[in-house]
């Protein structure tokens, strides 16, 4: 019986190490959907700020008189721009926690930290399982393994003790 639960406890242990090594895949292909949000925000803000200075004015300016405007589609556009600009910021202050995440896992806990929702969440429908080969990937994967099968070891250990004692005490006569 004791072999069976080693077996089982490995056999675990594999298996949550497996899953936690995923983490750092999707922090990985989180950073990847990251960067193109964020990469398209650029142009779209860069368009806005040649065409406000084409026509003598800046940036600021020009999300101004979009707001401004008497048409409402225009204001709108004003009021989307402006949301772009604030969404952008949001973005490059994560996309440098991300990168200046060097400790084991950091990339890991910097998403945990602060997620950009929309982006989580096609990332999570879109996610791809994948073997890990960085060193984050390889770290998740062993302390997943070491939480797994220590945490079956001392359950079947504190199990194993509790009948080994079961055993031991005497039948009481009455």
């Amino acid at each position: 019986m004791f072999r069976i639960l080693r077996t089982l406890g490995l056999a675990l242990g594999l298996l949550g190490g497996a899953v936690a090594a995923q983490a750092p895949e999707f922090a990985q292909q989180y950073a990847q959907r990251l960067g193109g949000a964020a990469d398209e925000l650029r142009r779209q803000i860069a368009t806005l700020e040649a065409d406000a200075q084409a026509n003598g004015t800046t940036r600021d300016g020009a999300v101004e008189r979009l707001k401004t405007n008497p048409d409402g589609l225009v204001a709108r556009r004003g009021e989307a721009v402006q949301a772009d600009i604030a969404r952008l910021a949001q973005l490059s202050a994560q996309q440098q926690a991300l990168h200046e995440a060097t400790s084991p896992l950091g990339r890991t806990v910097a998403v945990i930290r602060d997620p950009d929702r929309t982006i989580a969440d096609a990332t999570l429908r879109e996610y791809r399982p994948a073997v890990p080969t960085t060193a984050d990937g390889l770290t998740a994967g062993l302390l997943g393994f070491l939480a797994t099968w220590g945490g079956l070891r001392v359950v079947s250990d504190l199990g194993l003790h509790a009948a080994r004692r079961r055993a031991r005490r005497p039948a009481t006569v009455v």
